[in-house]
């Protein structure tokens, strides 16, 4: 079985999502459901579909969260030894050297990757272009649009 990296946050935030999928949502859909059955005839019952399908997406998200929680490898980046180099988990501060903004990124597991909050997955291309680099140096990454040429500012282990 493969084993995919997740950040320690990034796990126990799913093991979160997994305990109110089960004791908050299934629930509360299984009464939704008992209610739209008292209403009668199924056929025609669309707060009885709805329950249903809601039951199904639950118990799908249930499944894939347990499955990927069945295949991770955390990796709690503060118990690592801080060599100056980018590794997962670390959050890099990085210098766009055409524009000179600076941007910061956590690098973190496929699942828990979040472009909203700065959180991008190491199999990204900016992170496979700074994973093993140090502060200082600088890289090139090809993006759609050209390459972007980034200078390492700050490497932090939080």
């Amino acid at each position: 079985m493969q084993r995919h990296p997740m950040t320690k946050d990034g796990a126990d935030k799913l093991k979160q999502e997994l305990e109110k999928l089960k004791k908050e949502d299934r629930p509360a859909v299984t009464q939704a459901i008992a209610e739209a059955r008292e209403h009668g005839d199924l056929k025609e019952n669309a707060e009885y579909h709805a329950a249903r399908e809601q039951q199904g997406l639950i118990e799908a998200r249930i499944k894939q969260v347990e499955s990927i929680l069945g295949s991770v490898q955390i990796i709690d980046v503060t118990k690592l030894t801080p060599n100056g180099k980018v590794v997962f988990g670390s959050t890099v501060t990085v210098l766009n050297v055409d524009n000179d903004q600076e941007v910061t990124y956590k690098i973190v597991g496929e699942e828990e990757a979040d472009l909203d909050h700065n959180k991008i997955s190491v199999n990204s291309p900016i992170a496979r272009a700074l994973i093993g680099k140090e502060e200082g140096d600088e890289i090139v990454v090809k993006a759609p649009s050209g390459n972007i040429d980034y200078e390492i500012v700050e490497i932090q282990y939080l």
